[in-house]
């Protein structure tokens, strides 16, 4: 908008436009002559006295529909269409545990909170390359695993990382990058929800973006980005929360964003330089 526009200044400029008249001289009429008695003339009551009536009833209406608009009859929004709560994403204030059980954090508290970094940590190492070296592995699941399906996830695992995997991915036997490679499998959880809290168990969803690949001039599968929710079922074992059993599914996945790619070099040099974390929420 110009300044002619807000001011309502016309092509001239001269800035009287409607306001304050059209520049136009005013006459000025002489008082009505005084009362012979002396009693001082009447005057007319001034407009800006009702004025300033009428705009405080206006007022004072629209505060008294906007209280009767809040009555309790107004219907709540159903609690499963209701948005999630600061308190769902927000950080707790907890710090991250200190324990560590074969290098893999342990010790989260007994409370929907331990749940929830329990099963966070848990994706991170789960996801991680350890899982493509049989000892490694064993020492991952060994740690993360309840008792009373640990030989069913050791099994399972097994037979996924299986030699044919590691042959397709371009490992060796070892689950190792070749020579002048860098192996990337790395997971990083985005956000978590508690879906059933109850009786020493826990179901969690672990939202996650997971990075896999070789890097190298001749790598044929060059580090690529992936979104997925990892389920884990979890149960109290009277110290911690261990697994039970886990699935994977794909997404939510965003939109790629317009980021320019980086080298190969680049991503071994940022794999090998940047640690992961440890979760607390």
């Amino acid at each position: 908008m110009s300044n002619d526009d807000q001011y309502g200044g016309g092509a001239g400029g001269s800035g009287y436009g409607e306001i304050g008249g059209t520049g136009q001289t005013r006459t000025r009429l002489p008082d009505s002559a005084s009362d012979p008695y002396g009693t001082p003339p009447r005057r007319t009551p001034r407009a800006s006295r009702g004025l300033v009536t009428v705009v405080g009833v206006v007022v004072l209406l629209i505060a008294a529909i906007a209280f009767a608009n809040q009555s309790a009859d107004t219907p709540e929004t159903p609690a499963d269409q209701a948005p999630p709560t600061a308190s769902s994403t927000a950080a707790t204030g907890t710090h991250p545990v200190d324990g560590k059980n074969g290098g893999i954090p342990s010790g989260f508290a007994q409370d929907e909170q331990g749940a929830q970094s329990a099963a966070s940590n848990y994706a991170v190492v789960l996801g991680s390359d350890g899982m493509f070296n049989t000892t490694r592995r064993h020492t991952i699941v060994d740690a993360v695993a309840d008792n009373s399906t640990r030989a069913k996830l050791q099994a399972g695992f097994d037979a996924d990382y299986s030699a044919g995997l590691l042959t397709q991915i371009g490992l060796t036997k070892e689950g190792l990058a070749p020579a002048g490679f860098t192996f990337v499998s790395r997971t990083v959880p985005v956000g978590v929800k508690v879906k059933s809290f109850a009786n020493g168990t826990a179901s969690v969803d672990v939202w996650c973006i997971g990075m896999f690949g070789l890097t190298g001039e001749k790598s044929t599968r060059p580090v690529t980005n992936g979104w997925f929710t990892l389920s884990l079922n979890l149960k109290w074992n009277g110290s911690d929360w261990r697994v039970l059993e886990t699935a994977q599914k794909t997404g939510p996945t965003p939109v790629t964003g317009d980021n320019p790619v980086s080298t190969s070099d680049e991503i071994g040099k940022a794999v090998t330089e940047f640690g992961g974390f440890t979760y607390a929420r």
